[in-house]
């Protein structure tokens, strides 16, 4: 992983509210993230990490700085960045094979171009026999086990995940983690994954990014040392875990409290 996929050099950004003067969210922060990297991003919450995303993606500019793809400025969305959010956002009058061939379809491309893909990713999620359902048919994982194949359908070189699991219940978000930690190993796409679940960081990445709290820094970043493949089980009987974990919680209750404190003065 020697290889600089996404670089983020200086990258400020602020928004205004009314008349008030702006607010910086994010403050010179300088990041590589590398080909093929599993990267998470942790922090308390309003440390910037989904404006992080946004900017990835090009929804959003910052206000200084440059955000890089091989080396190329990042200005606008593109095919070659897919991005995955918490809810699955799925179109509730497509079928799930029209909602994860949504994309191509849209291009014009021909058929026989992306189905033999779709189909491939449908038996990945264990929802092949579900091609013709429609979402208000499905659980919640599994219409974003939907949304993932969606996403991962077109071949982005990178994914942008925003809580992706966020909203599920804890059984069916570990599924969905070891689901997603099996297709990004056969398919080696950089990730770039927000969430606020030590554990879930711990099980996912390769480094852990821990953003200060307002503005959003770059405080720490964390080398999780555990050989791949992981399962949960291991990791919990791992004495390596809890020093971790023990790190990462001491570095989110100092930036909580810095938050409480300023909210106060």
């Amino acid at each position: 992983m020697s290889t600089t996929k996404l670089q983020l050099h200086a990258v400020s950004k602020a928004f205004s509210h009314g008349k008030q003067p702006p607010q910086t969210v994010l403050d010179d922060i300088y990041l590589d993230i590398h080909q093929g990297e599993f990267l998470c991003l942790l922090g308390p919450s309003g440390c910037g990490k989904s404006t992080l995303l946004n900017l990835l993606a090009g929804f959003d500019h910052p206000d200084q700085g440059q955000l890089l793809l091989d080396g190329q400025a990042i200005t606008a969305p593109d095919p070659s960045r897919g991005m995955v959010f918490q809810q699955p956002n799925l179109f509730p009058w497509l079928t799930v094979l029209d909602n994860i061939t949504f994309g191509p379809r849209m291009q014009g491309l021909p058929e026989p171009h992306y189905l033999p893909q779709a189909q491939h990713y449908l038996r990945q999620i264990g929802l092949e026999r579900y091609a013709n359902h429609y979402p208000w048919q499905l659980s919640g994982g599994m219409r974003q086990r939907v949304a993932l194949a969606r996403a991962w359908l077109p071949g982005p070189e990178v994914l942008l995940m925003d809580e992706p699991f966020g909203a599920l219940d804890a059984q069916t978000r570990l599924i969905m983690q070891e689901l997603l930690n099996r297709i990004w190993s056969d398919t080696g796409t950089t990730i770039v994954f927000v969430t606020h679940d030590v554990d879930e960081a711990l099980f996912l990445a390769d480094r852990i990014v821990m953003l200060a709290a307002h503005p959003g820094r770059v405080r720490e970043i964390i080398n999780v040392p555990f050989a791949r493949p992981r399962t949960p089980d291991a990791l919990l009987v791992n004495p390596d875990y809890a020093i971790a974990k023990r790190r990462i919680l001491q570095i989110l209750r100092e930036e909580s409290t810095h938050l409480f404190d300023e909210a106060l003065s």
